[in-house]
């Protein structure tokens, strides 16, 4: 009896430990980490205005770039860019199919009419661009000549509302090979950008001194976007008091007043 009760009880004990072992639940470990929306600030631009937005290869670099970069950084947001052609890029900001437009943009008052602007952040004028024997040495030398210049910019509009015979270009490249062909007598586009033309002649062009507007660049966007509008204010303003800005412009040659 004694080894029969002991047999029960071992057989009674085995049968409790596999009940228990049967009871037990391994959990699958859960990915409990939600998704982290990053934020994207999607920027139009047109690559073709050295040095504030150029190709180096198939990457698209300049002032402009790194600045929307910095705008980007302050705002939480990867950068998006879009290279397309000025006026487009004009248009994209203006009906919100890109968030800005960042390519040397003159805040004038036409385009306020139908964009909102951020504050300035780079005041520019606009340059005459001459072969190097040319007899046009001053802006009234202009009077009856041909001049190239870019679509859709306020060199164009300068030249329009002047009444001059012009040739209007999708790029400055362009512009300026219409002047080393002989087809055009001068150029006229902004005054970093001329430089940055002629610099690659070789010689054969020359920025003349002389000033023709004083303008000033500012980030483009969809007209009431007033929210986005003082993020980016706020980052310019950031940008500048810590030496953001200067830095930039130091780096690609371009002068630039802090003040």
């Amino acid at each position: 009896m004694k080894k029969l009760l002991t047999i029960a009880l071992c057989l009674m004990l085995a049968l409790s430990f596999a009940a228990c072992g049967g009871n037990t639940v391994t959990e699958e470990p859960t990915d409990a980490t939600e998704a982290i929306e990053t934020r994207v600030l999607t920027m139009a631009t047109n690559a073709e205005f050295p040095p504030f937005e150029y190709l180096e290869g198939d990457e698209i670099v300049g002032a402009d770039v790194e600045i929307a970069q910095a705008i980007a950084e302050k705002l939480g947001a990867t950068l998006e860019i879009t290279n397309i052609d000025f006026d487009a890029a004009l248009t994209g900001a203006a009906t919100g199919k890109y968030d800005m437009a960042v390519a040397g943009i003159t805040a004038n008052d036409e385009r306020r009419q139908n964009m909102n602007f951020s504050v300035d952040y780079y005041t520019a004028s606009q340059a005459i661009i001459v072969t190097a024997d040319s007899a046009i040495t001053t802006a009234a030398d202009l009077e009856g000549k041909t001049i190239s210049c870019q679509e859709g910019t306020t060199g164009e509009q300068y030249l329009l509302d002047g009444g001059y015979s012009i040739q209007s270009f999708k790029t400055g490249a362009e512009a300026i090979t219409a002047l080393t062909s002989g087809k055009v007598d001068a150029v006229v586009i902004d005054d970093a950008v001329a430089r940055a033309l002629s610099e690659k002649q070789n010689g054969a062009t020359v920025v003349l001194e002389e000033a023709l507007t004083k303008e000033a660049y500012a980030i483009a966007l969809k007209k009431g976007n007033d929210e986005l509008t003082a993020e980016i204010d706020a980052a310019l303003g950031e940008l500048k008091a810590d030496g953001t800005l200067a830095t930039i412009f130091e780096k690609y040659g371009l002068p630039y007043d802090a003040e």
